[in-house]
């Protein structure tokens, strides 16, 4: 798994459109969704429907639907992607990617990667909703050309994000407004990705050449937890800061795990029933292959919500620490389901379904199972990677 494709990253019952079945009773104050939308289907393989990505949000009633930050895609071969929101709700983050055409070209002959910089650019602006202004974070006291994963700590006190520095991944610390970057990738570094921060601030977990590592928030103490298995990707931490969820096995046969930051308490939770855990987001060849689909937390930390296969299909599960599964989506023959995202108050569960060669968003009533479309995503369109806004503190 490489840097770019985590960023660029991450039911078949009709609901009806009655606003009383809205996340929220007044339409003025409903809860937005962040996505991005983008081409599927246009010839020329990834590139050239990557560059068309554009970041959007819609109200969680499925109105209000509009493109973010126009101005930063005007540039030729640049894309934008909605990747998070601070705790307040009240600032996006989206990712703003270029690539030249003779760079692409390349990588579509040599079927992999070339993040050279000059030919390739990734950085993560922070867009403040209300005045429209977007900043530029990573591109303050530079460190690299391809920057991701940015998102915001849990004390408000900084951010961290993930740079690609001379060819290696690895996770940084910075403050709100770019500055005083600082590696915390501890001692005997390789390429690092996953990255996240316990819910106290005190604590890092990322996968470091796909094994789990913890470590204090500077990077000291680091110390690797032990799965046995060769593949281990994105350790997320529970609301709690109890248990990190992750998936684990082999490239492509892994499985929602849960530790303790300690090491303690290993276990397999689930069984994705054959599912690569990798969804597909175009309709021609990619390369690549898609974008990484992988567990979540609910918001109380009791449930889990992920992806399996069932028949043919990719269908949405939820499960407790217990192991105990419940199936969310029956669906028809051809549905394939990805990146679950719960609500902040945990009644709701958005997700991305491809229903008839379209990729939609979608939510869903978690107390009865309706659902209702969020996006109107037509052929050769897609929607991708929803994120929740925060409720305002």
């Amino acid at each position: 798994m490489t840097p770019r494709s985590a960023i660029l990253l991450l039911v078949t019952v009709f609901l009806s459109t009655s606003c009383t079945d809205a996340p929220a009773s007044d339409p003025d104050v409903l809860p937005l969704i962040g996505y991005t939308e983008l081409r599927t289907n246009l010839p020329g393989g990834r590139f050239a429907n990557v560059r068309t990505m554009r970041a959007a949000v819609v109200k969680s009633d499925g109105t209000g639907r509009r493109l973010l930050a126009g101005e930063l895609s005007k540039e030729p071969d640049t894309s934008t992607q909605f990747a998070g929101w601070s705790p307040d709700g009240k600032t996006a983050v989206i990712g703003v990617g270029w690539e030249s055409a003779e760079n692409a070209k390349w990588e579509e002959e040599n079927k992999q990667f070339r993040m050279v910089e000059g030919s390739y650019k990734l950085d993560s602006y922070l867009l403040d909703l209300a005045s429209g202004k977007a900043v530029n974070v990573t591109g303050v006291e530079r460190v690299s050309h391809y920057n991701s994963g940015l998102f915001f700590r849990p004390e408000g006190k900084g951010l961290g994000f993930t740079p690609l520095v001379q060819g290696v991944s690895k996770p940084f610390m910075m403050d709100l407004d770019g500055r005083h970057k600082q590696d915390v990738s501890g001692k005997g570094s390789g390429f690092a990705y996953g990255y996240s921060v316990s819910p106290d601030g005190k604590s890092i977990s990322y996968h470091e050449n796909y094994q789990i590592y913890v470590s204090d928030v500077d990077g000291s103490n680091k110390k690797h937890i032990k799965t046995g298995n060769s593949f281990n990707f994105v350790p997320r931490w529970s609301p709690d800061g109890k248990w990190l969820l992750f998936v684990s096995g082999e490239h492509y046969n892994c499985h929602p795990h849960i530790v303790r930051p300690d090491g303690t308490g290993l276990k397999k939770l689930a069984d994705r029933g054959g599912y690569r855990g990798v969804t597909e987001f175009l309709d021609v060849f990619d390369f690549h292959g898609g974008s990484s689909d992988i567990p979540v937390w609910g918001v109380d930390g009791k449930l889990i919500y992920l992806t399996a296969k069932v028949g043919n299909n990719v269908e949405l599960f939820q499960v407790n620490l217990d192991g105990e599964a419940a199936q969310l989506t029956k669906s028809v023959p051809g549905t394939l389901h990805y990146h679950p995202q719960p609500s902040p108050e945990g009644k709701w569960l958005a997700y991305g379904s491809k229903r008839d060669g379209v990729r939609n968003i979608f939510v869903m009533n978690l107390s009865d199972r309706t659902e209702k479309r969020m996006t109107e995503m037509n052929a050769g369109y897609g929607a991708m990677w929803p994120y929740w806004q925060p409720f305002a503190k």
